[in-house]
């Protein structure tokens, strides 16, 4: 399960429904053009929390059947409504996804306890692996070394996807369970996490910069960080002027400019407006 994976994104039509047309194309552009080793579907990137449970499913669907076995593919599952985590990871698992992925239970300040009962509920009722989604900037959940620990005893808990900038907490892990998987979540800091060893990465720009991603991170492994840190200048330029425009719009427009489609983003999210999408085909011409 090492590696890189992009967060994928999803196609929608302008009412909101799947497109599962540009869905296929997305699929196929990371796996055939990017060349990652994996899929991870139905995250932030996915725009997972804007969409129903029957919407998932069918992305569930679609992404598999397209992919195949030709990728590594991780299902996100965790929703408020555990027994919606709990019939996603079920549904997931039963079409063959490689491991399932939750974020921590959000909105509410739920204790760490409550939050440990959520991942084992889950757990209790699938068999499959699972990858903890740590956000905190969006979730406001942060948890200490310890408390990963806890979590980690739990033996089908195989990893973290850690999106947060805490180095220190990071290398904590690290060393701490140097047999559990962590992936660096976010694009801009994939060079400071690949220093510390982290066993791959999850990242929304991987969508049409996944091959720069594969360079940083295993120059770094290499220990040729001069080389590693040119090519992550360049890519912080390209994130920079992505995420000036919108990050998700941005990323669907240069996608568009390639040919892929990767439809609308579903509201209340923002589509790109014309100078937007003269932006985003700038940025492409420029960085890609």
């Amino acid at each position: 399960m090492r590696g890189l994976y992009t967060a994928l994104m999803c196609s929608f039509d302008e009412n909101g429904n799947v497109n599962e047309k540009g869905l296929r194309e997305i699929v196929r552009h990371n796996i055939d053009v990017q060349q990652v080793d994996g899929l991870y579907v139905n995250g932030s990137t996915g725009e997972n929390f804007l969409i129903s449970k029957e919407q998932k499913k069918q992305i569930f669907d679609i992404v598999k059947n397209e992919a195949g076995d030709d990728v590594k593919l991780i299902a996100q599952v965790g929703a408020l409504n555990l027994d919606e985590a709990v019939e996603l990871a079920k549904y997931a698992t039963e079409l063959g996804y490689n491991a399932i992925s939750a974020v921590t239970p959000f909105y509410y300040k739920f204790d760490f306890d409550e939050i440990k009962d959520y991942y084992n509920t889950i757990l209790d009722n699938v068999d499959n692996d699972l990858i903890i989604y740590s956000i905190p900037a969006l979730t406001g959940v942060n948890m200490n070394l310890e408390q990963f620990g806890e979590l980690f005893k739990n033996d089908k808990v195989i990893g973290v996807k850690f999106t947060a900038p805490d180095f220190f907490l990071l290398e904590r892990i690290r060393h701490a369970f140097p047999d559990k998987l962590i992936y660096s979540g976010f694009d801009e800091m994939l060079l400071s996490a690949s220093v510390l060893n982290v066993d791959g990465a999850i990242g929304s720009t991987f969508n049409v910069n996944g091959r720069r991603a594969r360079q940083i991170f295993e120059l770094a492994q290499n220990g040729q960080i001069d080389e590693a840190r040119k090519i992550q200048k360049v890519t912080n330029d390209l994130i920079a002027e992505i995420l000036d425009n919108g990050l998700y719009p941005t990323i669907k427009g240069i996608l568009k400019h390639k040919g892929v489609d990767a439809g609308y983003c579903r509201k209340p999210l923002k589509s790109l407006d014309q100078e937007g999408v003269t932006r985003a085909q700038e940025i492409a011409e420029k960085h890609l």
